[in-house]
């Protein structure tokens, strides 16, 4: 069987990527502590950053689950009807 190839990520685009995460992390800590409210306020502010960020996380793995999932139940359906078409041979 052939093996797809798998879609590697350069080491550039992950450093890439985590640090934007963390700089826009931070930066939202730091606008959220220096706002002029109560510490009650910030604190909500603060959960709510963090609950928005896990809801993140679980919605992309979620949708890439259901990606990878489509894409394996596509590749049985490819094989199934390779085999249709490989066992139907009108010239013989």
């Amino acid at each position: 069987m052939n093996k797809l190839p798998t879609q590697e990520d350069t080491a550039a685009w992950m450093i890439q990527v985590w640090v934007s995460f963390a700089i826009a992390l931070v930066a939202t800590g730091v606008g959220i502590v220096n706002l002029p409210v109560t510490n009650w306020v910030k604190g909500y502010m603060g959960m709510g950053v963090l609950f928005t960020v896990g809801s993140t996380f679980s919605l992309s793995k979620t949708v890439r689950d259901r990606h990878e999932a489509e894409k394996l139940t596509s590749k049985v359906e490819e094989a199934r009807v390779e085999r249709i078409l490989a066992e139907h041979n009108p010239l013989k």
